[in-house]
């Protein structure tokens, strides 16, 4: 499985567990627009440090960088695994 289907697939799953069960394109805004909450930024942030070893501390925190698929996706090929 490649980083954007793990990803896509995770948010999913958050998705899901709020009982959201409609689709998203990779660049549907999910932070921003409301679908998914600041908690849930939180646990993405979470699962970025640990799956990709995305080091927000370095990065700085912005909900942009997590807002989608696509964003999420611009930072990985950065980081070193």
């Amino acid at each position: 499985m490649d980083h954007r289907e793990e990803i896509r697939k995770y948010l999913q799953e958050l998705l899901l567990q709020k009982g959201d069960k409609l689709p998203f394109s990779d660049d549907a805004s999910l932070l921003l627009s409301g679908r998914l909450a600041s908690v849930d930024a939180v646990e993405i942030v979470v699962f970025l440090e640990e799956k990709f070893g995305v080091n927000f501390a370095e990065l700085g925190f912005d909900q942009e960088l997590i807002d989608s698929v696509d964003a999420i996706g611009a930072l990985i090929p950065t980081v070193k695994k």
